[in-house]
């Protein structure tokens, strides 16, 4: 009998666990290589994941709306099963394993093995176990409920707006702020201060015990800001972060703990850029379907000046420098909710202006309404910023890890520069932008890091005007 594990696939950098959602296929299902077997949802992205081989699936270790760890496995597939005539399947035969216990507890103290970052999570045992009808909830509305002392049944009368009735922290958050006083328990010894009609638990700093065992590291120590007692009055309103800024601002606290970061700074005059792109954007809308923006322009130039400074392409694992080959260029987008995501455009150095076109539209179009693949947000080897769609002539971003280098530019404005001519120096009205790299001091030094920046720049003030399409 041949088994394949399906493993809690990766879904990008800073995401440890993905939640559950559905079970497509059941023990004793056919299934075919690429078929949807279960819907998985973290705070970045939902997404299906699909069979690796064609078999049958012959066991599912974890349950809908657990949460699973990156890379466990989560069911097992016989490749032989379908092959095999003689064998009946009785998928009474196939029972699911039983979770282990120790997935659904958090740690609480921080401490993870060098071996294995695991992730914190706290399931609310309570509102899972007393809801009858198996409802699904997010661990941030969980997280609400418990804080709230709301139970299971409570819960379960939340009217839900989203997908499939699914409570939402905004559908909680307006329950709670129309709670009777009557339904509100008072089960915590922490100290409590009212505001309006919900009742607000108010953090006490707790002594930290320091940590000496040689083989863990204390990720809670190093990543998150001191506490201190919070007073309310009036004019004060706390706002609980949801996990996908929680998970953001980790990953910024470990990019400054972990880089060294410098930023260089450059001027560009892409006058010719911006000319070409106005007379040429609705023709090139009509032949390739696709509305061209400055973005794909800027990877296009990045994308040159990594060909010719190949070790911005690196990231660090030790004392070791490993070198990309590929050219992969994440893009951050900005999201309805305020939160950021990067989805990556893979081999960026194997496609046109027009391929490159179309895979910005398409991954930033997805990315806003939460529709990217796991794929689609991990694996990049630079990233790109654009501080100038918020009015910002410029920005100095923090390194997404494990990359070494990341570039942010501002707005293109008009503004009287010199210009040289044959006739002479005039001032003439250009269209000038700032771009600025931050880089990792560790590898990039200030000649690397501003002869790369400079490289840029020299390519976007060189577009041909009369480029053709």
């Amino acid at each position: 009998m041949a088994l394949v594990e399906l493993v809690m696939p990766k879904m990008g950098e800073s995401i440890m666990e993905a939640t559950i959602l559905k079970w497509v296929k059941n023990v004793g299902d056919a299934v075919e290589a690429d078929e949807t077997i279960l819907e998985i949802a973290t705070d970045k992205v939902d997404t299906e994941v699909p069979a690796p081989v064609s078999g049958v699936l012959s066991e599912i270790k974890f349950q809908e709306n657990e949460v699973v760890p990156i890379g466990k496995v989560i069911a097992v597939i016989n490749t032989e099963a379908l092959a095999t005539s003689n064998i009946q399947l009785q998928p009474s035969n196939f029972q699911p394993q039983t979770p282990n216990p120790k997935l659904e507890a958090s740690n609480g103290n921080g401490q993870v093995p060098h071996e294995a970052l695991q992730p914190e999570y706290e399931l609310v045992e309570t509102v899972a176990s007393s809801d009858s009808s198996q409802r699904f909830y997010s661990p941030l509305v969980k997280n609400i409920a418990k804080q709230e002392n709301i139970s299971g049944a409570e819960l379960a009368q939340v009217a839900g707006s989203g997908a499939q009735g699914r409570v939402t922290k905004k559908d909680i958050l307006t329950y709670i702020e129309n709670r009777p006083i009557s339904e509100v328990g008072i089960a915590s010894d922490k100290p409590m201060a009212t505001e309006g009609s919900r009742k607000l638990e108010v953090e006490t700093p707790e002594p930290q015990t320091p940590n000496l065992q040689p083989e863990t590291i204390n990720i809670e120590s190093k990543l998150k800001s001191p506490q201190h007692p919070i007073t309310l009055s009036p004019n004060v309103e706390i706002i609980e972060m949801d996990r996908m800024r929680r998970l953001i601002a980790d990953h910024m606290v470990l990019s400054k703990h972990t880089s060294p970061h410098v930023t260089s700074f450059i001027e560009a005059d892409v006058t010719n850029l911006v000319q070409w792109r106005e007379r040429a954007k609705g023709e090139f809308e009509k032949r390739y379907g696709e509305k061209i923006t400055f973005t794909p322009i800027f990877i296009e130039a990045v994308v040159r000046a990594i060909q010719d400074f190949p070790m911005v392409n690196v990231s660090v694992e030790g004392n070791n420098i490993i070198r990309k080959k590929y050219i992969n260029i994440g893009m951050a987008t900005a999201l309805p909710s305020g939160n950021l995501i990067v989805p990556v455009i893979k081999n960026a150095n194997l496609l046109n202006l027009a391929g490159l076109t179309k895979s910005v539209n398409d991954l930033a179009n997805r990315a806003r309404i939460n529709k990217l693949k796991p794929e689609e947000i991990q694996d990049g080897t630079f990233t790109l910023t654009n501080v100038g769609t918020f009015g910002n002539v410029m920005g100095t971003p923090i390194i997404n890890q494990p990359q070494v280098a990341i570039l942010a530019v501002g707005a293109i404005r008009k503004k009287p520069a010199v210009v040289e001519t044959q006739y002479g120096d005039v001032i003439a009205i250009r269209q000038l932008m700032f771009l600025s790299l931050s880089y990792d001091h560790r590898v990039v030094d200030g000649a690397l890091g501003g002869s790369f920046l400079r490289r840029i720049g020299d390519y976007l003030e060189a577009f041909d005007a009369n480029r053709p399409l």
